[in-house]
């Protein structure tokens, strides 16, 4: 692929240094909060200490393959697929579905994640603790982060918490929304025509690129430029970009800000 010289305000970046930043901060804000992140580790670990032990023996390792991933886990296994659907089936019940606002402007508060709920220290000594999952949202409507606990096995919902200010890392699909509208920006000239320059075809929507996004804030630690103030209060994100299977464009100085679906630039 022939190399990006025109500077545009999204211009390719070349380097092994920004492409190393951006993947250290693509598995910061996609990895689940938690037990994602937790397994793989673990499993790491344990290849290496199979590797160590055939390095002392000379006989061949053996490990094993993961365990068939069944309906229902046990104590503090993580979620399965069928209690991660069966946790976002009983959390979404009518009146919370028919309430809020998407990052689309559609009906229904923006799904961000599920994960398995704590236990009290009385529960984590049972012998058979409860299952129960936290499934978080975003409510646009009014810029409110909600986590529901819903218990598994009695398919209720045992408690919400409604959170201002807050801000987790953005989802899968408001990362692509952010993209979707500095595609549509005017201040995306940059970004469209690098993708041009890059491709030889027109950029039309996020699924051209691969792309990772970081919330950004403006707080007492970041004060950023006036025109950003609402940042932290709304939901906004920056983004880093890259053709898929091609070169990274920068365009880290733009700000989307989800909550009113407008983009800044920075200085």
């Amino acid at each position: 692929m022939r190399i990006v010289n025109r500077r545009h305000l999204g211009k390719a970046v070349a380097g092994a240094a920004v492409a190393a930043t951006a993947t250290a901060v693509m598995v910061a804000v996609t990895l689940p909060g938690g037990a994602s992140g937790d397994t793989g580790t673990e499993r790491t670990a344990a290849r290496g200490s199979a590797a160590e032990q055939d390095d002392r023996t000379g006989r061949p390792a053996v490990v094993e393959s993961a365990p068939r991933e069944g309906a229902e886990g046990a104590g503090r296994d993580p979620l399965t697929e069928d209690e991660l659907e069966r946790a976002e089936r009983i959390a979404l019940t009518r009146t919370f579905r028919d309430s809020g606002e998407d990052v689309h402007g559609k009906p229904g508060p923006q799904e961000l994640a599920a994960d398995l709920a704590e236990l009290s220290p009385e529960e984590a000594t049972a012998a058979d603790p409860p299952r129960r999952a936290e499934v978080r949202y975003y409510d646009y409507e009014d810029d409110t982060y909600i986590t529901r606990t819903v218990d598994l096995d009695s398919g209720k919902v045992e408690r919400t918490d409604t959170q201002r200010g807050v801000q987790p890392p953005p989802s899968g699909d408001e990362v692509r929304e952010a993209a979707r509208l500095v595609i549509a920006d005017p201040l995306g000239e940059g970004l469209r025509k690098d993708f041009l320059d890059a491709t030889g075809r027109k950029l039309t929507g996020p699924e051209q690129l691969t792309v990772t996004g970081f919330v950004y804030r403006v707080d007492e630690e970041n004060p950023g430029p006036e025109r950003l103030a609402e940042c932290g209060e709304h939901r906004c994100v920056r983004l880093f970009t890259r053709v898929v299977n091609g070169p990274w464009i920068d365009t880290r100085q733009l700000v989307i800000d989800l909550s009113d679906r407008s983009v800044a630039r920075l200085g």
